[in-house]
């Protein structure tokens, strides 16, 4: 008897090929398998463009409310973590790759940051990492308040916050940490200083 695979002569009683490892049945049809993986490609829709809300009509006196400041006709950008009709506070982040990124609203920071879908960021920060420390997507910031927040991203190498005159914090993935102005964030071999 021969292989029908690779055409090797086969000893009598032989199960198997010695040479392919083929069975002594096996045909060119039956060693032809489906793919495992049939649609491993995932096409990914364009997100649409975000909207602009504008708060307070353009042509409007609007008087303050006691105590807070007067609302401006502002366009905010739809997934901004501030109020509507308020700019975000701004934040300056220095950064230990010798960067300086002054930053509004809320944003991810990582070597490629990307967001997933369903979720919009004011912006993207992506950070020089040669030792690639630095998670893909590391941390996620915003505002709240007019105060200055990171969550960890599920990060590889973790976060740690390290506020003036406060022991450092290892920053629960998923959690949302208040930062204060002066304040350090490490993520792995990089980090930054919020002013």
């Amino acid at each position: 008897m021969t292989c029908q695979i690779c055409g090797v002569i086969l000893p009598t009683g032989a199960m198997f090929c010695g040479e392919c490892g083929s069975s002594r049945t096996a045909t060119p049809l039956t060693r032809k398998r489906p793919d495992p993986r049939p649609n491993d490609t995932t096409i990914i829709a364009p997100l649409p463009p975000r909207s602009t809300v504008v708060s307070v009509p353009v042509d409007t006196d609007v008087a303050p409310a006691k105590g807070r400041p007067p609302m401006r006709p502002e366009t905010v950008q739809s997934g901004a973590t501030s109020v509507p009709g308020y700019l975000p506070v701004g934040f300056v982040l220095q950064f230990s790759t010798g960067e300086t990124v002054s930053v509004r609203g809320s944003g991810l920071i990582g070597r490629r940051p990307m967001p997933q879908p369903g979720e919009a960021f004011d912006v993207l920060l992506p950070i020089a990492d040669v030792g690639m420390s630095v998670s893909k997507t590391h941390l996620e910031f915003g505002q709240h308040e007019g105060e200055f927040w990171v969550n960890d991203r599920f990060s590889g190498n973790g976060t740690v916050l390290r506020r003036p005159n406060e022991a450092p914090v290892r920053c629960e993935p998923g959690r949302r940490y208040r930062v204060l102005r002066r304040s350090r964030v490490e993520m792995a071999d990089q980090h930054f200083t919020v002013n």
